[in-house]
Parts: structure tokens; sequence; C-alpha cells
């Protein structure tokens, strides 16, 4: 199933189905937006489905994804993991901090969540002197899960892509302070298309996503890392961020960025990684950050090249 939020006036927008090849839309019946449909995922999910199916046969209108909003527009909690160990490996490089790593305990930071960026939002940031960067992330909407849950995978709700926007030069200094981000993380982005795990076929497994994610800036390739070389699967992200707290419907999860081993080859998803490979190769980086007018791109697709999530396809622009 493939759910969408299409603009209607209001902060979160209207639920639609989307169609399996991402060309035609319905609003959803069954619940008026995302968050009311997470709300009750597993009674209304059947209903949803039935709806999708229908819309697979034929019907709807033509869906536009550059006019649609972030699939769960606000969140009651936005929780982004760290679980490429090649990037955190390479950012302790970038940064000269080493994240204490407790065994068994993968990282996590609370961002905020109170808006995700629509994916063809301009993205309006205070200053190209803080070191902006992109960060693209797999990630996932919950239902309920219950506090101490470690069977997450049916509380796995939806699967999402997102633009972890970061300011580096400002978390360099705030990592430092060991008290969080706050004026690194800006608001993030998501792609337009949110789709139930059973969408990615045998590309989905040990709750990874095991297909590329590209990412082209100004027009040029810029990496294509794979989703699956992640230390610890999703479904133990979320069992983290529940050991002692119930996570409520609509909390979103990240990956964190996404990053491979063979990064000669693949190339990055992330500036500050390509900027920490040219410390290790040159001893000092060379790649700017991202300019006011710089326009980046991130788009997974299915193995036979048709489309899941959709592009986000942004702009950065000086805020007012």
């Amino acid at each position: 199933m493939r759910l969408a939020t299409m603009p209607d006036g209001s902060p979160d927008g209207r639920l639609h189905l989307v169609s399996r090849d991402n060309t035609r839309c319905a609003p959803a019946q069954a619940a008026p937006t995302m968050q009311a449909a997470l709300e009750e995922w597993h009674r209304l999910r059947p209903a949803l489905d039935e709806e999708y199916q229908r819309l697979n046969a034929g019907g709807g209108v033509p869906f536009d994804p550059t006019a649609a909003l972030a699939p769960l527009p606000r969140a009651w909690a936005w929780l982004d993991g760290s679980a490429f160990d090649n990037h955190g490996a390479l950012m302790d490089e970038a940064f000269g901090v080493k994240a204490e790593k407790i065994p068994g305990k993968p990282l996590m930071y609370q961002g905020m969540s109170d808006r995700f960026l629509a994916p063809r939002a301009d993205v309006p940031l205070p200053s190209e002197e803080d070191g902006i960067d992109f960060e693209g992330e797999f990630g996932l909407l919950t239902s309920a899960v219950p506090m101490g849950t470690t069977d997450t995978g049916p509380h796995i709700a939806l699967l999402v892509q997102i633009n972890d926007w970061s300011l580096r030069k400002l978390g360099a200094a705030e990592m430092k302070t060991r008290f969080g981000w706050i004026q690194a993380k800006p608001a993030c982005a998501m792609a337009p298309v949110a789709l139930t795990p059973d969408e990615l076929g045998p590309a989905w497994a040990e709750s990874r996503i095991h297909l590329p994610l590209q990412v082209d800036w100004n027009g040029a390739r810029f990496g294509a890392p794979l989703g699956g070389e992640m230390s610890v699967g999703l479904d133990l992200l979320v069992a983290h961020a529940a050991y002692s707290r119930h996570l409520p419907a609509g909390t979103v999860i990240g990956s964190g960025t996404v990053s491979n081993a063979a990064y000669r080859k693949v190339g990055s998803a992330c500036i500050a990684e390509r900027r920490a490979i040219e410390m290790l190769d040159f001893g000092a980086a060379r790649t700017p950050f991202m300019s006011f007018g710089d326009r980046v791109r991130m788009e997974c697709l299915a193995s036979d090249g048709s489309p899941l999530f959709g592009p986000i396809d942004q702009v950065v622009v000086k805020a007012a």
C-alpha cells in the first residue's frame, strides 16, 4: 500500500492512496489524515488496503508528487539513529569527536518533529557560513509501540525516505557540549510517498531496505549507497527507542545517513562524509558545503527502475 498527503489548507493535509505506479491517487475514505490512520493502524489497514486495490484496478485522479506534502507533515516524535557504522567512523574523523558507543545500544538523538518539509519545498536557512549539508536516509512511521516492546516488526506501519538537513559547523560545536543538537538540526524533508514494507518485495529483508539511495547535487551524481548495510535493522532502532517509553502512533524513526564501506565506488549521501574521505586522502577537505541556490535531489527506485517513495528535490534559500 502507498499513501501520500495532499494539501487541503490544514496543517495535516488530506490522506490519499497512491497507485502502485505512483501515477494516480484518491482521497482515503477510512481516515482523513496520516496521523488518524496511524492512531488506529491495525484496525484501519484492511479498509485502506481495499481502497488501495480498488485504486490499482482503475479510477482516481493523476497524482502530482510535486504538490504533495510530507506524508506525515508533523509528528509526535522524530528519533534519528546512526545505524551505518561506516558513516560513524568517517564522521569521527571529520569532527575529531569520537562518540562513546555502548555495546548493544545504537546511537540515536531526538530532533524537531513539529514539521517535516514537503519534498519540493525550498529550504530556508540562516547562513551559508553554518555548513549547510543534506543527509539521505531511510525511515519509518510507527503505530503505537508499548514501552519495552522487543518484537517491533508489527509496529513498522510505513517506510519513508528522508533528507535530514544539517548545519555542520554548528553541529561540531554542539557535539562538544554533550548536550545534544538544537541549532544544527533544522526541519527534515520527506519524499512524497510512504509505503508498507511489502511494497518493496525482496528488497525488504532483515528490516533493511536493500536498494540504493541516489543523491544528486546540482544535477551531478553525488552518491548511490545501498540501504542494506546497516549495523542494526530498523526494527531494533524502534526497540531501542521504546525501551523506557511508549512511542506514540506516528513516531518517525530514521536510519541515519546511508553509507557503505565501498564509498569510493558508490559515493556518499552527505557532504560531511565526502569531506571526511578527503581528509583521509589529502589531509584536508576539498568539497565545500552548500550555497544558497544549490539543489539536491534524492530518490530510491525499485530494482526494475520503477518509482517507490518518489523524489525529494529541494533548493536551499536564504531565510527571510
